[in-house]
């Protein structure tokens, strides 16, 4: 069996990871041409998603960037500490929450692909599918063309994938933009390893410090979706939009991006809709060109590697794509549809400025569900466990 790949960031990588695995004839066809892409922002592994890495067995290439979080904090306000928990499955090191940069994370990926044997080529912009009874042709911007048995969309939000063959699945607003940045020069106190959510007024703001002692924080805001001329303002300009909203309340978040350093991005939280179709014929979506959610439950790389483990155990025991494809669906669709729905609930929650910001809740521990699922020596069922 041979499947093509679109997509080369985390879910397209991770997914080309696990077919290997399953001993699959995988190409990995990635638009842009280096890894690079969306390097300012950064990103937490959960222990769900580094669980799903340990079944690729990639958890090496992975810890080699970042740093690992173990537990959590959460400031009111008035910046009082009202809680302090471990952090997911804490007690193991190949499980602990991760810490790093998108680009970093891409760049292990795809290192780990490429020393395994994987084919992966850069600069391949998707134009056109054909999808017919013998097998599935992808055709590049450059002329070229590839032919597999299967190809698989994991070509992210914005999937070139999903708009030419279920364009009628489209990602919308979810109700916040969300504001990523760094600061190196304003000494914040926080025990190593620990995450800091901060419940304010108008925002939900959220900083942990690398061992470097750099500062990573984010914050989370609602109102209207911001155009992209606006998205892609100076550093100048994000600062003043999201100033006025932390200085209503008395915690570090003002003074961090106040004094950050570098970049300040932000992106409009977009979610994909519930039941939106994730595949047809021998194409399939995977991570967020399927389920993207809003980033506020922090799950969007981890649920991508979970697809990834999933995937190649159905396309391993399940060899027919139609029955392949049918029982990856039923397994991942429950999951990744609560997700979007609890993540979509918390944007959507921040929008009235007299609510308290809500922040996700401390990870339970593993769901025996998914633990079947990701263990690579359990056949994948048909029908959900």
């Amino acid at each position: 069996m041979r499947v093509l790949v679109i997509g080369g960031g985390i879910a397209g990588t991770a997914t080309a990871l696990g077919l290997h695995k399953a001993g699959v004839d995988v190409t990995v066809f990635e638009a842009h041409p280096d890894t690079a892409e969306d390097i300012g922002a950064f990103l937490t592994l959960a222990s769900n998603g580094m669980r799903a890495l340990a079944e690729l067995d990639a958890t090496a290439a992975v810890t080699s960037v970042g740093f690992p979080l173990t537990s959590l904090r959460l400031l009111d306000s008035e910046g009082t500490e009202v809680t302090h928990v471990p952090l997911g499955e804490a007690d193991d090191p190949a499980l602990r929450y991760r810490c790093l940069r998108r680009g970093e994370l891409n760049a292990a990926l795809q290192g780990e692909a490429v020393r395994r044997g994987i084919r992966l080529r850069h600069g391949a912009r998707l134009v056109a599918v054909t999808d017919g009874p013998d097998g599935v042709t992808a055709r590049f911007a450059d002329g070229t063309t590839a032919t597999g048995d299967l190809l698989v969309g994991a070509d992210g939000l914005k999937s070139a994938v999903r708009r030419l063959l279920l364009p009628e699945a489209r990602p919308g607003y979810s109700g916040q933009r969300v504001y990523y940045g760094y600061t190196g020069t304003a000494p914040v106190t926080a025990p190593q390893g620990a995450i800091t959510m901060v419940r304010g007024s108008a925002t939900a703001f959220g900083y942990t410090v690398s061992p470097q002692g750099r500062t990573y924080w984010f914050a989370r805001a609602g109102g209207g979706p911001l155009p992209a001329a606006a998205a892609a303002a100076p550093s100048a300009g994000l600062r003043a939009q999201l100033l006025p909203l932390l200085r209503e309340d008395r915690t570090p978040a003002a003074d961090l991006v106040a004094t950050a350093d570098g970049e300040i991005m932000v992106v409009n939280a977009m979610e994909m809709p519930l039941g939106a179709p994730w595949h047809t014929g021998r194409v399939l979506l995977a991570g967020d060109a399927a389920h993207a959610a809003s980033p506020a439950t922090g799950q969007g790389a981890s649920m991508a590697l979970e697809d990834a483990v999933v995937l190649a155990k159905a396309v391993r025991d399940l060899p027919d794509p139609e029955r392949a494809f049918t029982a990856y669906e039923r397994h991942r669709r429950p999951r990744t549809e609560h997700n979007i729905t609890v993540s979509g609930g918390l944007s959507r929650g921040t929008r009235a400025p007299s609510r308290p910001a809500p922040v996700a809740a401390r990870p339970a521990g593993p769901d025996e569900r998914l633990l079947r699922q990701l263990a690579w020596d359990t056949p994948l069922s048909p029908e959900p466990y």
